[in-house]
């Protein structure tokens, strides 16, 4: 596979990606991407902006989760976002510090 082309299907994968986690699983809330994966949406966005900022493109926190969610970050928050519980919020705690740095 060429560069163009590896670049292209990499884009690709990405776009799905983020999909599946807007439209196919909204349901599913960052607490639990962060605890499973040690990622989230917001780790996407900023990765975004990582990117954009390599190209020379300034992109502040806020544009880029505008850009990654395809609306106000706000406006996610209120559409999706639910209350962790406090098992919740321990297992992420335990989860993070086993993991600080690696996303």
């Amino acid at each position: 596979m060429d560069d163009a082309t590896r670049i292209r299907v990499e884009a690709a994968a990405f776009r799905r990606l983020r999909r599946h986690l807007l439209e196919d699983r909204p349901d599913v809330q960052n607490i639990d991407l962060m605890t499973l994966a040690g990622f989230c949406r917001n780790c996407l966005a900023r990765w975004v902006q990582e990117a954009a900022a390599e190209e020379g493109i300034a992109m502040d926190k806020d544009a880029a989760r505008a850009d990654y969610y395809g609306m106000p970050y706000a406006d996610w928050l209120a559409a999706h976002q639910t209350e962790a519980d406090a098992a919740k919020q321990a297992a992420f705690k335990e989860a993070f510090a086993a993991n600080v740095g690696k996303a």
